[in-house]
């Protein structure tokens, strides 16, 4: 018969190696945070983002000042999706918009009524802060690029977005993610 060590012998031997002094306590404490730190750096990386607004163009949804949770996996954006674009524009800036269609979509503008229509459909728009009058130069109707969105503001006549050649439609490899949810100042969950 083999002798296999004891369970006494076992316990005794895992304890006595845990007997390495301060400076392997320093090292497991300097392990365990840095672990930690480049956790954290990939979820805030590849998963979610803090994305602070600025501006009035997305009021009564959101105002300046507020602080967005954005999911960075964006691999299914809908229609009816907030969504952070990171595309180059004249404002040198990343813009917070609707998205209103996505490619081979069409998009009209009735800016005598203010309806917008998707696909000869008029959209039901109860998060907008008025009716949209407010022409910014692209001709209606118009089909969106396939691997492009038509994205708007929800204040529609205070808001430089798709309507306009200086924002146009945007590539969907330049969103930097969903918004998800809005931290201050009050908590509320989108979608």
């Amino acid at each position: 018969m083999e002798n296999f060590p004891s369970v006494e012998n076992t316990v005794e031997n895992t304890s006595e190696k845990k007997k390495y002094g301060p400076v392997g306590l320093v090292y497991d404490v300097v392990s365990i945070f840095t672990t930690a730190l480049v956790i954290i750096a990939l979820l805030f990386t590849f998963v979610i983002r803090f994305v602070g607004v600025d501006g009035t163009s997305m009021e009564p949804t959101l105002n300046h000042g507020d602080w967005l949770v954005v999911s960075a996996i964006n691999n299914n954006i809908q229609v009816g999706d907030i969504v952070i674009s990171t595309q180059p524009n004249s404002f040198n800036e990343p813009l917070v918009k609707r998205v209103i269609a996505k490619g081979g979509q069409t998009v009209d503008i009735n800016f005598e009524s203010g309806d917008v229509i998707v696909d000869g459909k008029k959209l039901d728009e109860p998060y907008i802060k008025e009716l949209t009058h407010t022409s910014e130069g692209v001709s209606f109707p118009l089909t969106v690029p396939e691997g492009t969105l038509f994205l708007m503001g929800d204040n529609r006549n205070g808001s430089t977005d798709s309507r306009s050649d200086l924002v146009g439609c945007v590539d969907e490899r330049y969103v930097l993610g969903v918004v998800r949810f809005r931290l201050t100042p009050e908590f509320t969950k989108f979608n």
